[in-house]
């Protein structure tokens, strides 16, 4: 086995070590410092009921957030303790977890579609107090649960009724929060002048495979930790406008939610999947976060998009897209193209890249990717179509980012270097092992798992195998626990497979690599209901539902096309012998995928074990 090996942030990556070391002491003082200084600037935009576009400064988002801080404070809320946020991602989500901030007390997050007995769990853990609630919905769900979670005093709801008991609206709060700062204008700027780094600002309970989640305690130092590193890597600045939709009870969107604070700059915020495109046309922001499977999606439907044009639109978009390709290879190694494919590329820019950024806006100049592996095909193409994707890596432990790409130092199919202040060790059996402020306080009462993934030295174990590279990049390879051993002794890495699958197969949605202890191995497919309805007009079966489109011969063939392909770039212990394709799609509702969009591979192995099982009988 190689030695371990420890590696810092690159010698000649320079930033300003005392955006580190002079950090505001916590959330609430670093957004009391921006209002500050910039209480006119824009804060948030956020859709009304009307579907316009409304704007609000920092000054507003400081009277807002105060009154409800204030709020909290009457409702008997103390320093550090918990208040839970059950909603989707929306202006109010930003705002209750600010007043959280600015009362000294501590998020927990719970995404709207966690089912109820895991809601009880994560409240009676965390022991929530007040809980904030998207809509009648999620507070129906937390009275069927009422007799659980007796420690929750009140429930705040952003869209609902209220009860004249358990249940206040937000409007309810903010005026019991007038009524305080009428006669101590002051308790707020206490609360935040009381709050220190040590002190706990988030619980994010993972969202586990089996048993209970848990509970990730996360400091207000690791939050401004995060802002500052995003600061000194100088990839943003106040002229940058963010296009915000990510779940904010994931860490990513957390993180997204909260480093604009320090540096200035608007957040446009819709936690609609389905308005992306179309928010994004109106709405024309600098960068946006997304998880691999947008990208995914938005490659592969311009790309059927240019196959049923056909005719001298689709011969040039695929010459754009090689020539594309043949620069991010370059540009990612350090280089730059030179002669005739310099000429190629200014010329395929203005014929092809310039109407691809258009759709997101024509402004975007990077995106975000995390969560899980990115294509690599998929992060060229659009990188060659002048839309870097600076893939990160990082997990709810970490405070989300670890390692990102910068602009100015970037790697397709790396998730960059280390953040600055982060340390990282490649342990003798490539378990990467990460250390420094970003690293969470620990697991909320479980003292058992936190011994099992930070050691004395202070190294959080990530569960995670990757290499760093002679340039310093870090490319994940998998999962150490996704890792299986086929009954040959050949190991596999399914996500690795799993990912170059979703850039061959434009259809595709999830491939599951199987074979464990078996002796070879085989996969469950399911494909994107979108794009199979465009192949179904194309093949004769228009009308049709989705099981019969995706069950249906000419759809095992289509595939069987396209798994060939795949096999053709795998070890021959790799390829995929067999497989089925599922007659639904994976879900975040069925439990299958969680909700920043990460299989499930256990539940699903043990949901579909009859059909897998299938594949090796006869």
């Amino acid at each position: 086995m190689p030695a371990a090996q420890t590696y810092h942030v690159p010698s000649d990556e320079k930033y300003d070590q005392s955006l580190l070391t002079d950090r505001a002491p916590s959330v609430g003082h670093l957004f009391r410092n921006r209002v500050t200084e910039t209480p006119d600037a824009k804060a948030f935009l956020f859709p009304d009921a009307s579907e316009q576009w409304q704007t609000m400064t920092w000054a507003e988002t400081r009277d807002k957030v105060y009154d409800l801080a204030a709020g909290l404070i009457a409702l008997g809320v103390e320093a550090e303790q918990r208040v839970a946020i059950a909603s989707g991602t929306r202006i109010e989500w930003a705002l209750a977890d600010l007043a959280n901030m600015c009362a000294g007390a501590a998020t927990t997050t719970i995404y709207p579609t966690t089912i109820p007995e895991d809601v009880a769990f994560i409240i009676q853990d965390s022991e929530t107090v007040v809980v904030f609630a998207e809509n009648d919905e999620q507070v129906d769900k937390l009275r069927g649960i009422r007799e659980q979670v007796s420690g929750v005093h009140k429930v705040v709801v952003f869209d609902g009724h209220a009860d004249g008991d358990w249940v206040i609206t937000l409007a309810d709060l903010a005026a019991l929060g007038k009524d305080v700062l009428a006669t101590d204008d002051g308790a707020v700027d206490a609360r935040i002048d009381g709050t220190r780094p040590e002190h706990l600002a988030t619980i994010i309970y993972t969202s586990g495979t089996t048993g209970r989640p848990k509970g990730v305690r996360l400091l207000h130092s690791t939050w401004t930790y995060q802002s500052a590193n995003v600061t000194a890597m100088d990839i943003l600045g106040p002229s940058d406008l963010q296009y915000l939709w990510l779940p904010l009870a994931h860490v990513f969107g957390k993180q997204l939610l909260t480093f604009p604070i320090q540096m200035g700059f608007p957040t446009a915020i819709d936690g609609r999947v389905d308005k992306i495109v179309d928010n994004l046309a109106v709405v024309k922001p600098t960068f946006m976060g997304a998880a691999p499977r947008i990208f995914e999606k938005v490659y592969a439907r311009i790309g059927m998009m240019m196959e049923e044009e056909g005719g001298l639109k689709l011969k040039l978009f695929r010459w754009a897209s090689d020539v594309g390709r043949r620069v991010a290879a370059l540009q990612s190694e350090g280089k730059e193209p030179t002669g005739l494919l310099a000429v190629q590329h200014t010329i395929s820019d203005k014929i092809i890249g310039t109407k691809i950024r258009d759709r997101f806006g024509g402004n975007v100049r990077f995106f975000i990717s995390g969560s899980a592996a990115l294509n690599q095909d998929v992060a060229a193409w659009f990188y060659g179509m002048g839309l870097k994707i600076a893939e990160g890596y990082g997990l709810t432990e970490s405070s989300s980012a670890a390692f990102v790409n910068r602009l100015k130092a970037f790697k397709i199919g790396s998730v960059g270097w280390p953040v600055p202040g982060t340390e990282v060790m490649i342990a003798e059996d490539g378990e990467v092992l990460l250390r420094g402020e970003g690293i969470m306080d620990g697991y909320h009462n479980n003292p058992e798992a936190t011994a099992e993934v930070l050691d004395m030295q202070g190294w959080f174990h990530t569960g995670d195998i990757g290499e760093l590279d002679e340039r310093g990049f870090l490319k994940i390879t998998d999962r150490k626990k996704d890792l299986f051993k086929t009954s040959n002794g050949k190991y596999v890495a399914p996500s690795t497979i799993e990912a170059t699958f979703k850039g061959i197969c434009p259809y595709v949605a999830q491939l599951v690599v199987y074979g464990a202890d078996r002796n070879f191995v085989s996969a469950l497919v399911t494909l994107d209901p979108e794009a199979m309805e465009g192949w179904a007009k194309q093949n004769g079966m228009a009308g049709k539902s989705y099981a019969e489109v995706v069950t249906s011969p000419q759809a095992r063939e289509m595939v069987q096309g396209y798994i060939d392909e795949l096999n053709l770039g795998l070890n021959r212990w790799e390829q995929i012998k067999r497989f089925t394709i599922l007659d639904k799609d994976l879900t975040i509702e069925e439990g299958e995928l969680t909700p920043s969009m990460k299989l499930k591979r256990k539940v699903v192995s043990e949901k579909y074990k009859d059909l897998l099982d299938a594949h090796y009988q006869g």
